[in-house]
């Protein structure tokens, strides 16, 4: 069992940035992969970012170059740096942890949300 916390989450103007962090605990050995989706009210759940255990990572076209996801040391923590946010950053955002057996755990979410 993998247990996630999110945290970060906040209002914050157009432009400005946020810093997402989430922490693991439970059986991380097992973890592959971490990630942030977010839901936006009436849209589906989408990827935002994610970080493979070496390293490698993925982007949605939408944060390309204002977004960064890392990785702590201890591999049990995920942040995800947001910059140049726009109001339709705005959503729900959770933390994703994929196991080598293929099993999705899920943070409960951090709200987002941009606006003047």
């Amino acid at each position: 069992q993998v247990q996630l916390v999110e945290s970060g989450g906040g209002l914050v103007q157009p432009g400005g940035s946020l810093r997402l962090s989430c922490v693991a605990s439970g059986t991380i050995f097992s973890i592959n992969v971490m990630g942030w989706y977010r839901q936006a009210p009436g849209k589906e759940r989408e990827l935002v970012a994610r970080i493979t255990n070496s390293g490698g990572t993925n982007y949605a076209d939408s944060v390309k170059g204002r977004f960064t996801i890392s990785r702590g040391n201890a591999k049990d923590t995920v942040h995800l740096q947001m910059n140049i946010l726009k109001p339709e950053d705005t959503a729900v955002y959770y933390c994703n942890a994929l196991t080598a057996w293929g099993r999705d755990y899920w943070g409960k979410g951090t709200l987002v949300t941009v606006s003047s």
